[in-house]
């Protein structure tokens, strides 16, 4: 599965568009690592326990995504982007989505991207 960020795969060609593809992950930090990020906010920096909730969120709905792409059909994901939300006081929701295609690998001579 090829995930990109941007709306083409150079040396690739789309052959199919399936459609919008996502993963979703909502996640809430446990009542002790609240604590001890409330504790690290009276002395400012970084909150090691959130940075790191926040990354594994990004990765569990990447690998949702794909899921939902490949069982969509796909071989690609394509514009791919997250978003997050804070739900309650205490739960933070990750969205990763982007367009499921089905793409090939070119063959012959590659012509460079043109976006006009």
């Amino acid at each position: 599965m090829i995930i990109v960020s941007t709306p083409y795969i150079p040396g690739y060609r789309v052959t199919k568009t399936i459609g919008f593809t996502w993963g979703l992950i909502v996640r809430s930090r446990g009542v002790g690592g609240n604590i001890v990020a409330s504790l690290r906010t009276i002395f400012g920096g970084e909150i090691h326990e959130y940075t790191e909730l926040l990354n594994q969120s990004r990765e569990q709905a990447l690998e949702r995504m794909k899921d939902h792409a490949k069982s969509m059909g796909a071989n690609a994901v394509l514009s791919v982007d997250f978003d997050s939300s804070e739900l309650g006081q205490s739960m933070t929701e990750v969205l990763a989505c982007g367009t499921a295609v089905v793409v090939e690998k070119e063959t012959g001579t590659i012509e460079p991207v043109r976006l006009a």
